[in-house]
């Protein structure tokens, strides 16, 4: 017998909430049975587009005993009490990276876990991707041999098209531009791929011609806890990229994908490369690897759903998400120190004093 769907419901009913209910739809191991947000109108359109009914009140939603967990896409200021009253109400919580707007409120998230005893789930999708996992799975292979530096690179147009009306536009809403908007996908993903991060240093500019506040251009190089180097980029001023390169003593791997088919991922694989390298004489020798079909959305929804029926969660965790978030608290005051390097440690140690 087929196991049963794991019921979850959807707080935030935005453009985001209708790209992870199409991921979920294409699933066998998982349902969104309920949606809320506070505006009628927005939950009628959501109900008539979808057909998952909403929820008049957050108090009837978080009610409902058939849904075990709930997606937040809440803006960023809003997830720490929305979170806190879906972890109070016993129920599994995942919520759109990054975990909260400050790492203070993220391991407020975080502590919420023991707390309630409940898992809490960061939807760091990107690393989900299928060439980071397969380089994932070359690297424990063995086959690039020690890892020793990587770098990666998200890039946009974004900061060609911002006016005073987008929340983009302003520096305390988005700190660094394309570096909590674009670089922290990428700073979770070096994670996962090269372990600990344990030092950052980063530089920026502004070269826009709109005049926004916050900077457009990013340039972060990070020391891991292996004692291997890396280098993530971020413009929001250029055509869009995705891409990674991981070197090893026996060799490297790039991954690089058309940014313009992120909302669509089951498509993302078609116009996506892969390759390895091997050997000091392996340039005229790269093997382009065929990329599976995937989907990051479906996946990270499916990783979700098990989590709220095992209550056992490997990875995209909240630890993972805070690790992100305090990358780019550290690469933000790097850039204010120019350029000077900063320690994980001074910024997490920093955010837990705050908390005692």
């Amino acid at each position: 017998m087929a196991a049963q769907k794991v019921k979850l419901g959807i707080i935030g009913l935005g453009r985001w909430a209708r790209v992870l209910t199409r991921a979920a739809k294409t699933s066998d191991q998982l349902e969104i049975v309920s949606g809320f947000t506070r505006t009628p109108e927005k939950r009628d359109a959501f109900t008539k587009e979808t057909g998952i009914a909403c929820a008049a009140s957050q108090e009837a939603f978080l009610a409902d005993p058939a849904i075990k967990g709930v997606i937040l896409t809440v803006p960023n200021e809003m997830h720490l009490p929305v979170a806190e009253a879906v972890a109070k109400a016993g129920k599994h919580v995942y919520t759109e990276k990054p975990i909260a707007d400050t790492l203070e409120n993220g391991l407020r998230i975080e502590a919420l876990e023991k707390k309630y005893n409940v898992r809490v789930m960061v939807g760091h999708s990107a690393r989900l991707l299928k060439g980071t996992r397969l380089i994932k799975q070359a690297i424990d292979a063995g086959e690039l041999g020690r890892v020793v530096f990587m770098e990666a690179n998200f890039s946009n147009e974004r900061a060609l098209e911002l006016d005073p009306s987008q929340w983009r536009w302003y520096r305390d809403r988005a700190p660094g531009g394309p570096l909590s908007q674009l670089a922290v996908h990428q700073f979770d993903s070096l994670h996962y791929l090269g372990g600990e991060i344990t030092e950052v240093s980063s530089i920026a500019s502004k070269l826009s011609p709109v005049g926004a506040e916050v900077d457009d251009q990013s340039m972060t190089t990070l020391r891991f806890a292996s004692g291997a180097l890396g280098y993530v980029g971020a413009s929001w001023t250029s055509p869009g990229i995705y891409s990674i390169r991981v070197f090893g003593q026996k060799g490297l791997m790039h991954y690089e994908i058309d940014f313009g088919t992120w909302d669509t991922p089951s498509k993302l694989h078609e116009p996506s490369l892969l390759y390895i390298q091997r050997g000091k004489d392996g340039y005229g020798k790269r093997e382009v690897i065929k990329l599976p079909p995937g989907d990051m959305f479906r996946d990270e929804l499916e990783l979700f759903a098990s989590a709220c029926a095992t209550g056992k969660l490997p990875e995209l965790t909240a630890r993972d998400g805070n690790v992100a978030v305090a990358v780019v608290n550290a690469a933000l005051r790097s850039i204010d120190r120019k350029g000077q390097a900063v320690t994980l440690d001074e910024v997490m140690g920093e955010a837990r004093r705050k908390l005692a």
